[in-house]
């Protein structure tokens, strides 16, 4: 199975649990990987042959910019359009990264990863 991933997209968005959160937002980092026979795209050199990553980058923006108070949550649901909208997708893994997360102390970013795999 071949692979395109699509690193570092980054949004400025509004999730959190905290009301500030809501009102302030922060910056984040997401990166979308994903396994799929590519092998007639290296021949044809044809985009309606392959998984177009500008639709992935499209899918994260716009489900980053529905508020959700989970990282979980939103990643569920990058995740979820990426099966729905993408049928050569087979398998997606989804990182999304909130910079400098206000949990008290020098941390540099907080990350959840989720995966899931098309049943056949």
């Amino acid at each position: 199975m071949d692979h395109i991933k699509v690193e570092n997209i980054a949004i400025y968005a509004y999730h959190g649990c905290m009301e500030e959160e809501a009102r302030i937002g922060s910056e984040y980092l997401v990166d979308v990987a994903v396994k799929a026979d590519l092998s007639k795209s290296a021949k044809s050199d044809a985009l309606n042959d392959t998984v177009d990553y500008v639709h992935l980058t499209q899918i994260v923006h716009q489900e980053m910019a529905i508020r959700s108070e989970l990282l979980e949550h939103v990643a569920k649901r990058i995740l979820d359009r990426i099966l729905a909208e993408l049928s050569m997708v087979k398998k997606a893994t989804v990182w999304v990264a909130k910079i400098n997360p206000p949990i008290g102390g020098n941390v540099e970013k907080v990350t959840v990863k989720l995966s899931v795999k098309r049943k056949s």
